[in-house]
């Protein structure tokens, strides 16, 4: 009753152009997202400091912690951020709450440029401390030995 008029030898024919691209080549895709992965790592740390800052130079070994610390930081002409977010000195303290969900021992680096004012730096760690924040450290440039100091006559 059925028979078959082609040629076929017994094998199924393609009836369209779909069957014949029935399988996907994912080598292509995978190259491109190694290389993604490749320049995401490399550019990652590039991107993690906000604000500018010139730091000094400082022989201390890295402070240890689990948690991730909030950094504000003191540019050369005096201005403190906290993180990116410009802040006056007058409302760093009621910021800190604000962006720490009032939990007082959150770690604050603490990141000044090299040019500025040591005093300025005091009042900033002075407003942190004041406002309940006990956990501060200043950050520094690492990997150098500090200079000797000279001796007054």
């Amino acid at each position: 009753m059925g028979a078959s008029l082609g040629n076929n030898n017994g094998r199924k024919r393609r009836t369209s152009r779909a069957d014949a691209f029935s399988e996907i080549n994912i080598t292509p895709m995978v190259d491109v997202m190694l290389v993604l992965l490749v320049i995401f790592m490399v550019a990652a740390p590039m991107m993690t400091t906000g604000v500018t800052v010139d730091l000094p130079e400082s022989s201390a070994n890295p402070v240890a912690g689990q948690d991730e610390p909030l950094t504000i930081s003191v540019t050369a002409d005096g201005k403190v951020y906290i993180q990116k977010t410009p802040v006056s000195l007058g409302e760093l303290q009621n910021k800190l709450a604000a962006v720490t969900k009032q939990k007082k021992e959150t770690r604050i680096f603490v990141r000044g440029d090299k040019s500025v004012d040591y005093g300025k730096i005091m009042q900033v760690v002075g407003e942190i401390n004041a406002a309940g924040f006990s956990k501060v450290a200043l950050i520094t440039e690492a990997g150098s030995t500090p200079a000797p100091a000279s001796k007054g006559k």
